[in-house]
This record gives structure tokens, sequence and C-alpha cells, in this order.
């Protein structure tokens, strides 16, 4: 196994609560932040969403952004769960400058342009707000907001782009680029979100059901998460300890079709191999998988055959947690490490919330979140479009 990475601090910001403590009660209780649009301006109405129960003047007033400011969702809920990171990882201003920032996204900063573009067509007045649409834009603003990062950048794989970040922000430490990274992702809803997966017929008017017979596409949600990544000896000079290590992370791309992943699952059952490989541990070694389960008929068929040809059909616990959070698209890979990250430390296995009746050569989801062993090792999936598939292995961190 290679020299572990330390995580030392973590935040997260989603439909399910503003902060970890938050996030967690929920996880334990079973609690879902799925239900009708409140802050998306849409005609869109039938399908439920995972929203942060905040409206963007809400957000900018508790970050202390003055009102009026240009502003995007993505921003404020980047800096909203970076905050809560950087505080746990005790990273002052003055240690940005040597640290790195990596932020996945995708829609960037479509909410605003979106409703601004008639202006821009017309007048000068809403450019302001037009030149923060690139993906970059929201990246700079949150890291502007926290001080000048010592090097800052913007993955885009779609859904896994968050994970993506990660994998990027471990690989710079690995190769000594980088002694700390800050890394993973946020994206808001919009209607060029929402629109565009209603487009594909995979948006569901009910629940999300995720590796349910009866399944019939996923809700979008929205949030962020940031982990902080280091070296031990980084950590430790400012007298920390890890909350769990990063021990291995794959990624592969099976570029099997625009929009679906293949019916053997080939790129996941590569990611997932990959993982373990580099951490140098087998599939037995895994104790819980937070799937990518998105509650399509697609995904959840093709990721089951993935898990069950790595595992030979003795899968560890598995569930998405999706059908509480919503699928966060770009942000959902940081949003799921920092779950699994929580179920490392706490000691549960995450429910698949409205699980009632088996797929057809599918895997059975976590119904009870009493682990039948202790979680020492966990598998996180992130599947993006155009088969760009990463996973990550979490594992608890034991001291010496």
């Amino acid at each position: 196994m290679k020299n572990p990475i330390w995580i030392t601090g973590a935040g997260i910001v989603s439909a399910i609560g503003l902060d970890k403590l938050e996030v967690l009660d929920a996880l334990l209780h079973g609690r879902s932040g799925i239900g009708p649009v409140r802050y998306l301006s849409t005609t869109h109405t039938e399908f439920p969403v995972g929203e942060v129960p905040l409206s963007n003047e809400e957000l900018q007033a508790r970050l202390g952004i003055p009102a009026g400011t240009p502003m995007i969702r993505t921003a404020l809920l980047g800096m909203w769960a970076l905050q809560e990171a950087l505080q746990e990882a005790r990273l002052d201003p003055g240690l940005l400058p040597q640290t790195a920032f990596l932020s996945g996204t995708t829609v960037g900063g479509m909410d605003k342009s979106e409703q601004y573009y008639p202006d821009f067509l017309s007048n000068d007045t809403r450019n302001d707000y037009i030149a923060l649409h690139d993906c970059g834009s929201s990246t700079e603003l949150i890291a502007d907001h926290f001080g000048r990062f010592g090097f800052v950048a913007t993955p885009s794989t779609a859904c896994s782009s968050a994970l993506n970040a990660i994998i990027v922000g471990a690989n710079l430490i690995r190769s000594g680029q980088a002694d700390r990274v800050v890394a993973g992702g946020s994206e808001c809803l919009t209607r060029f979100h929402l629109n565009g997966f209603h487009s594909l017929m995979i948006l569901d008017p009910q629940p999300c059901r995720p590796f349910d017979a009866s399944r019939a596409g996923l809700n979008l949600g929205e949030g962020a998460a940031y982990l902080v990544l280091e070296r031990p000896e980084t950590a430790l000079a400012r007298g920390i300890e890890p909350l769990a290590t990063l021990d291995g992370y794959g990624n592969t791309c099976d570029a099997f079709h625009q929009t679906a992943s293949s019916p053997e699952g080939e790129g996941a059952f590569l990611a997932m191999q990959a993982a373990l490989q580099d951490a140098g541990l087998t599939p037995a070694d895994v104790d819980y998988i937070n799937a990518h389960g998105t509650g399509t008929p697609n995904n959840d068929s093709s990721e089951s055959r993935a898990m069950l040809r790595l595992f030979h059909h003795q899968v560890p616990p598995v569930s998405s947690t999706k059908s509480a959070t919503g699928h966060t698209t770009s942000a959902s890979g940081a949003i799921e490490t920092v779950i699994c990250l929580l179920a490392l430390q706490h000691q549960f296995l995450p429910v698949n919330l409205n699980w009632k009746e088996p797929m057809e050569e599918g895997i059975i989801p976590v119904q009870e979140s009493r682990p039948q062993r202790e979680i020492r090792h966990v598998l996180c999936n992130s599947f993006g479009f155009g088969g760009n598939d990463s996973s990550l292995l979490l594992s608890k961190w034991q001291k010496s």
C-alpha cells in the first residue's frame, strides 16, 4: 500500500443538513431532504428536488457578503461547505498560499446566466453576472472569499467532477507537488439542469428508489463538500490528527455511450478494482460501498453487475444516499465521500431510503444502519456521463 493521505478536515452542505452534524443526524434517523421545488424558478414543479434550505440572500447574509454583490449559488454553497472544512483542519488564511484548492463543478454560474441572458442581449446592466458563467469563476469566487490559495483548478467531468477533484488533489500530494490540498465540489440547481435531465427522460416525479424494482429515475439535488488532504508531517506540525485516511482511488473511462453506462458496468468495475489495488486491499476488506446509485434503470443495473463481478456475489453492505440528498451531480462525489467519512467515524451504515422490492439481478441495499462488523474500509463511487467513472477508498484511522 502506498503511503496514506490524511484527511484532516471536512465540510458539507446539502438538502439534509447545513453541516456535518446536521447531515449525520439526518442519516442516523433516515430523513430525506427531497421535496417540492422551493427556490428554483421553474415551471416543472412536478419533479421533487433536494434543495439546500437557504435562499441566496440568506446564504450571502450568513457569509457576510454585502447585498447586491454579483454572486452565483454554486459559489455560495461552496463557500458555506469550505468554511467548515478549513475550520476543522485549523487552516487559517496564512496557510492558504501553501495549499492547493480544487473544486469540481459543471453548472458553474448557469443559474444567473440563464436568468439574465435576455438582458445580456439587449443591455449591459447584468454583465457582471454573465461574467460568472464559466465553471472556473465559481472556484475563484470560493477561493477569494477565504484568501489566496497557492494553486486553484476546476475539474469538470460531469457527475464525477468532485471525486476527480479529490483524486487530482491526492495525485498532487503523492507526486510531491503539494503538501496540502483542499478538494471537493459544488453544484446548484438550475433550469438548465432540470430541463436537461428531463429531456433524457430520467427524472422521477416520485421520491427516487435506487436499486428498487420500481425505480423510474432520479431526483436532482444540490450542495457542496470539501476535504482537507495532507501529508502526515504537515498535519502533525499543527498538532492535527486525521479523521480518516485516503488509501486508494481509481479513474477509468469506458466511453460506452454519452449518457448511459455499459450493461456489464465495465467502467465501474475497473474503477473500483483500481481503487482496491491502489490501496493494497482485496474485495473482502471492504465493509461498505456508497454507490453512485442514481435510481435510473440503467445505472443501477450496470452498477449492480459491476459490484457482483468484483465481489464475486459476496457484495458488502451497499447503499445510495441520493435517496436522501438527491443527485447533486458534479458535487455528489465529495458529498458522498463526506458521508462515507461520517460512516467510518460513527460506525453506522447509511440506509438506502424508499427501497421495497429487489430488482432483477441486482444488489439488495442497506436497510439497517447497525453494521454487522466494524467498518474499517469504505468505497465511494461516482460516475459521470461519457463513462468517466471514479472510485476512492477511505479507511478508518488507526492510531499506532
